[in-house]
């Protein structure tokens, strides 16, 4: 015999370099140089230029004040607006600036302070603006992506930055206050001069890589973020997430966004008025796709790479392949053809130079014939069992139809001498009749769960659907059907489903499901109790909830209520006659009809809850 060699001795070292080889430098390497190097860097990127933005947009309000503090101010408002390049510009006596609209010139005149900030403009202020000014402040909001529901149709208010100086004489009484302010809206300079001064003019498939806007609450009202044709998205608005962050809880927002058109490394920080109220947001961002791109590029890199050590690994493999592929040939060629039944088949002869192969051969010879040993062995008792069941259930369908025509004759004339139709009896003799009437009663119900439980092994359960009111012509039927059980028990019933609510279903074999359930509610429920049958619908699924006053179910014993002939070891149990085959038999008809029963011990009694297709 050859020398045998593990087949874990001839390829795991090979395969394991390879892999482990490959392995750690493609995950090292990708992680750092996409994960760290590019994404982590350009968020960091982000943040730092939110911080300068930040910087800067302070700085234009502090320019604001410097130009007022050195300008003529002896000069008219008109001129001095075009010197200081200024929106709107004016004085106030000290009397006028304490009830000023500015929060910002209010403060100055109470501190007798220089102050600058944002503000926002309203309405009524705004018509003592010049019409130019006017026009760029009535932005359309439009309808963005992820932002937040919103009826604003057009902005009727402006935010400003704006820089107040008191004017105080020689005594350090206040005598004036002079204040100046730009309007934001569609002014383009700021956002642009930090755009410039933070990114450069880089631009990526004729968009700028970098961009900023300043928010008037969540609407871009100054930015050079370009929409779908090209222009500056004036009028969009924040997401609703970031909203929520910055403007409702007035944190600062970092991370991956769809601005306007494309995705975006962002970062948000809210713009407050000098009272601190959030008025608006500054905005960030840095164009994701030349990212992207970068990293496609490496990862096509990583790509060839792995290609060619798979060539090497492929070689590799065909080297080993050449060793173990005609023992596996054989192996699996015999396989194939014991799954197409033959059993019995085996290999021969089962020798090779490999020690797992040379030991699977033996193994698979010595499974083979097991296998048609117990083949044939299953076969003689699936036979036996087939004959077997075939007897049970041509007796168990005999049995209960025979008996069902004796008992509707026997039940007939119970109830007929019981009622006295058939002459006087005495008190006595009417007790004994009411015993046997409830003895019929009992097997007239067990022959009726016989005969279906004989249709249901026989597979011959055939469902026709048509449409009915499952809580009036099913339960409703149920229920008076058991009003003399209910009334010998003292219980109250509930019948909560609304008539309205219809089913596609059999109606012979629903109304089989209500029996069993409603006398199975009568039977065990506490004497005194409620009965309570409710319904509920969507549009696909009915729900049924049947709740009776009783002892609750142990967890432990549920899965037992659905088995055949299974009755629970309680005290009601042993007080009420069953056969242990109602809930098997409602089980299989829910099932049959595409939908589930449970049941639900509750608090103080149970539910038996079944849900099914409307149709």
């Amino acid at each position: 015999m050859k020398k045998t060699r593990s087949l874990k001795q001839r390829i795991l070292a090979a395969y394991t370099a390879i892999i482990v080889l490959l392995a750690v430098f493609i995950f090292g390497l990708v992680f750092y140089v996409i994960k760290k190097d590019i994404y982590e860097r350009t968020q960091l990127g982000v943040i730092r230029a939110l911080d300068s933005a930040r910087v800067f947009y302070h700085e234009e309000i502090n320019r604001i004040g410097a130009s007022l503090s050195i300008a003529d101010l002896n000069d008219s408002g008109e001129v001095l607006k075009g010197k200081l390049r200024l929106d709107y510009f004016g004085r106030l006596t000290p009397e006028q600036a304490v009830n000023a609209p500015s929060e910002i010139v209010r403060k100055a005149a109470q501190t007798k302070q220089s102050v600058g900030g944002t503000r926002l403009i309203g309405r009524n202020e705004l018509t003592a603006i010049n019409d130019g000014v006017k026009d760029r402040i009535a932005i359309r909001v439009l309808n963005t992506p992820k932002a937040r529901p919103r009826n604003l149709k057009v902005l009727q208010t402006a935010m400003a930055k704006e820089y107040v100086l008191p004017i105080m004489d020689d005594a350090g009484r206040l005598i004036e206050v002079v204040y100046g302010g730009r309007i934001i809206n569609q002014d383009y300079y700021l956002v642009d001069r930090i755009r410039q001064l933070v990114f450069g003019d880089e631009l990526y498939k004729e968009k700028p890589i970098g961009t900023v806007t300043i928010f008037q609450d969540d609407v871009r009202i100054s930015t050079n973020v370009l929409d779908e044709n090209g222009k500056r998205a004036i009028g969009t608005r924040v997401s609703e997430e970031v909203y929520n962050a910055v403007m409702e809880r007035g944190q600062r927002w970092v991370g991956r966004a769809f601005v306007v058109t494309h995705w975006y490394r962002t970062a948000y920080e809210p713009i407050r008025n000098i009272d601190g109220v959030i008025i608006g947001a500054l905005y960030v961002g840095i164009l994701e796709e030349p990212y992207n791109v970068m990293a496609a590029q490496i990862l096509t890199v990583f790509t060839v790479l792995i290609l060619l050590a798979s060539v090497v690994a492929f070689v590799l493999a065909f080297i080993l392949a050449g060793s173990i592929s005609r023992p596996l040939t054989v192996m699996r060629d015999a396989t194939q053809r014991l799954s197409h039944g033959e059993l019995g088949h085996l290999i021969w002869p089962p020798h090779s130079n490999i020690e797992e192969m040379h030991q699977l051969a033996h193994a698979f010879n010595e499974m083979s014939v097991r296998l048609e040993e117990r083949e044939v062995r299953l076969q003689e008792n699936h036979q036996k069992l087939d004959e077997l069941n075939k007897s049970y259930l041509d007796m168990l369908g005999f049995v209960a139809h025979e008996l069902k025509g004796l008992l509707s004759s026997a039940v007939i004339n119970a109830y007929s001498l019981r009622d006295g139709l058939l002459g006087m009896i005495n008190f006595k003799q009417k007790r004994a009749v009411d015993s046997i009437c409830r003895n019929l009663d009992y097997l007239d119900a067990t022959v009726k769960k016989f005969l279906n439980l004989s249709r249901i092994e026989r597979g011959n359960l055939e469902i026709n659907k048509v449409e009915f009111s499952l809580g009036k012509d099913v339960f409703e039927t149920s229920l008076q059907t058991f009003a003399r059980q209910f009334s010998a028990k003292n219980m109250q019933v509930k019948n909560l489903i609304d008539p309205a609510i219809r089913v596609k279903a059999d109606l012979d074999l629903m109304q089989i499901v209500a029996n069993n359930l409603v006398n199975n509610a009568v039977k065990y429920g506490t004497e005194g109790g409620t009965v309570t049958i409710s319904a509920s619908q969507d549009t696909q699924f009915i729900t049924v909830d049947i709740y009776n006053d009783s002892r609750p179910i142990a967890p432990e014993m549920v899965d037992q209520l659905f088995r055949k002939f299974s009755r629970l070891n309680v005290p009601e149990k042993k007080k009420v006659k069953g056969t242990g085959l109602g809930l098997y038999i409602t089980k299989q008809i829910i099932e049959s009809h595409g939908g589930t029963i449970r049941v639900e011990p509750k608090q103080n009694g149970n539910s038996f809850i079944f849900t099914m297709h409307k149709e």
